[in-house]
């Protein structure tokens, strides 16, 4: 949620960011300060009643103590107790309207970052060279049925399009991708949290990911009670809630949480060719990285978390590239977001492995994370976090990269010890 006071102050600021993302602010901007105007007005008016009725409640006693009558002073004091409690129905009202106005703009981003959408999205740098092959490359579909890796027919049969299953050693490549990432982490002093899966609505209106995209989720209602949850869409949205309403103190910052989770995904179902196998489906495996920070240590916390996720995928040995989103595609509540790109060769294109994003204080605000810094003073948290890594683009990237003219696929070096030493998975 973006601060009032800077929209008050500098309303144009405010609508020129918005345009770089490619959305139009300039009405909702101009009804929050129409709405503001009223709310200072009411509010000013209730607290000029609320004065007149505690002088009037002192004159009483003392009218009474010297035998006069106070009835026409009460009978006043009950109009305006009315007049009062009118307004303040009136000044909820207005805070409800600037509320959810204010819960519809975007988070504002970073100078540096550039307009428009993805079309605009920069390439920072390249990691190894594009695998080449003496031999025809197979994709990873049939690299992964032919090794029986994954299980389509059956995972579609279970659960739908868009749905898998790892069998054998695909289970166990998957396993030990996911401890991989885990022990990096923690070797980097990251805390390991298992997060529930099912969240109250609390955590997608604080992630920014509600209301604005409500429909994008999987619901649960309880049967037999009003109870409603959501399937995380990523552990992101457990972990920046950790702390909401709390008041952190500076010594404590920066907090550095790390969760696996599986993600579920309503969105995917385009099905295109480019997103068959498992580039897209509606549950995939994560290990997510979270940071709160103070306000000055954001860029640094940012860098760590590129760097980190970065160190990921070189450890694979993979072809990848780093991408600076341009405003218009970054997410709703981040200010700035880097993108890690693996390479998938039969595609020949370029899939979103990680995205390091800083939410500055928006996510904080909506979830009233503060901490006291050194001068006593409360302040919002600033918010980042990173994929470190999603798996079900990083095994097709693995198998393609890795594949063999035999039909096998090289096991990663820095996976091997989670595969009993396994060094190449041979077709059967």
């Amino acid at each position: 949620m973006l601060d009032i006071k800077l929209i008050r102050s500098n309303p144009d600021f405010v609508k020129a960011a918005a345009k770089k993302r490619e959305f139009d602010a300039d009405a909702i901007v101009d009804d929050i300060l129409k709405i503001d105007a009223q709310r200072r007005e009411v509010t000013g008016r209730v607290e000029s009643m609320k004065a007149e009725q505690n002088a009037a409640s002192k004159k009483i006693p003392q009218i009474k103590k010297e035998g006069g009558d106070p009835s026409q002073i009460m009978a006043e004091m009950k109009e305006l107790a009315g007049k009062i409690k009118e307004c303040d129905a009136e000044l909820s009202e207005l805070e409800e309207k600037q509320h959810s106005l204010l819960l519809g703009l975007p988070n504002m981003p970073d100078e540096d970052v550039c307009a428009g959408g993805k079309e605009n999205n920069k390439p920072l740098h390249y990691y190894k060279e594009q695998p080449k092959f003496d031999f025809e490359p197979k994709n990873h579909v049939d690299l992964c049925e032919s090794l029986h890796l994954i299980d389509y027919q059956r995972g579609a049969k279970l659960a739908g399009a868009g749905s898998w299953i790892y069998t054998g050693m695909g289970a166990r490549l998957e396993w030990a991708l996911l401890n991989y990432f885990i022990d990096e982490h923690i070797k980097d002093g990251y805390q390991l949290m298992l997060v529930p899966h099912m969240l109250n609505y609390e955590c997608g209106y604080v992630a920014g990911q509600f209301p604005k995209f409500t429909d994008e989720v999987y619901w649960i209602q309880n049967p037999t009670s009003n109870d409603k949850k959501f399937l995380l869409p990523t552990a992101e949205t457990a972990l920046v809630n950790l702390h909401r309403d709390e008041i952190l103190t500076e010594d404590e910052l920066p907090k550095k949480y790390i969760a696996y989770t599986p993600c579920y995904r309503r969105e995917a179902g385009s099905y295109r060719s480019e997103e068959r196998g498992m580039i897209r489906g509606h549950q995939f495996n994560k290990v997510e990285m979270v940071q709160y920070t103070t306000p000055d240590k954001s860029d640094e916390a940012f860098d760590e978390l590129v760097r980190k996720a970065e160190h990921l995928v070189q450890g694979l040995g993979l072809h990848y590239r780093l991408s600076k989103l341009a405003a218009g595609d970054c997410s709703f509540s981040m200010a700035r977001t880097y993108d890690i790109e693996v390479w998938i060769p039969s595609m020949g294109i370029y899939k979103e492995v990680s995205s390091a994003s800083n939410a500055r204080d928006y996510q904080a605000r909506r979830g009233n994370v503060k901490f006291r810094d050194k001068d006593k003073k409360l302040q919002f948290c600033h918010t980042l976090n990173a994929s470190g890594l999603a798996t079900s683009r990083v095994m097709p990237a693995i198998v393609e990269q890795y594949q063999n003219a035999d039909g096998s696929v090289t096991v990663p070096e820095v996976l091997r010890p989670y595969m009993g030493g396994i060094e190449v998975i041979k077709p059967e």
